[in-house]
């Protein structure tokens, strides 16, 4: 589905129509011929789809009116950015299935009643990755004094970009689950987390990490940033 802004005529387009893609990167909007992506249909694509499968299947036969209700009290307040930069909203369903698709993802227990705070969690402005190719991992540092750390079934959702040459100086996806970094009531976690490169990576390489911030309510952040970083040898 592509998204269209109007202005004096078309100002944006994010999406595919027909046999064209429309898209922005740091140069500005561009269009090329759509291609259609290959389907492996790997073990995690069945995974995600199946977790869709689940919370869409638990919407309409497992919730109680009243839990629908709250979620779609919780959508009318709550605002997202959409591709185009702009500020929406979302229907209960799509809240409910956005949380807790991630949930699964994480490995928490899923939330049928909807949060009792209107707001979306604040994201880390602060954190940074280190990729080594000796060890293969990516070490994350994150502000320790945030809520999520002290809630159990609440976590850091990590996100890693296939490593790109270092003359790529732009990457938007596709983006692979890497794992979470757990709160916890009883021992928080601690700054920096390790966590193994789900790519084979190089030094010389630049790699790009993206987040989520899950709250124990089911609030859901969206998408943040590490700034992108040449994979070293430690």
């Amino acid at each position: 589905m592509a998204l269209v802004k109007y202005g004096g005529g078309i100002i944006q387009m994010s999406g595919s129509i027909a046999g064209n893609t429309f898209a922005r990167n740091r140069s500005g909007n561009y269009v090329r011929a759509r291609t259609k992506p290959v389907n492996p249909n790997t073990d995690r694509q069945q995974t995600v789809r199946a977790n869709m499968g689940t919370v869409a299947h638990r919407w309409t036969n497992i919730l109680t009116q009243a839990q629908r209700d709250g979620w779609n009290e919780y959508a009318a307040e709550v605002e997202v950015t959409n591709r185009l930069g702009e500020t929406i909203k979302l229907s209960g369903f799509n809240h409910y299935c956005r949380s807790n698709s991630a949930i699964l993802l994480a490995g928490f227990a899923l939330v049928d009643t909807a949060p009792g705070i209107f707001t979306l969690p604040d994201t880390d402005p602060t954190i940074t990755c280190i990729y080594d190719d000796a060890a293969q991992d990516i070490e994350i540092a994150f502000d320790d004094t945030m809520d999520w750390l002290d809630e159990d079934n609440a976590g850091l959702l990590v996100y890693q970009g296939k490593p790109q040459s270092a003359g790529i100086a732009f990457f938007d996806g596709p983006w692979r689950f890497v794992d979470s970094v757990d709160g916890d009531s009883a021992t928080a976690p601690t700054t920096p987390s390790t966590e193994p490169s789900e790519f084979v990576i190089t030094a010389g390489q630049l790699a790009y990490t993206q987040f989520r911030i899950l709250r124990a309510d089911g609030r859901l952040s969206e998408f943040f940033r590490a700034p992108a970083v040449a994979v070293i040898t430690v």
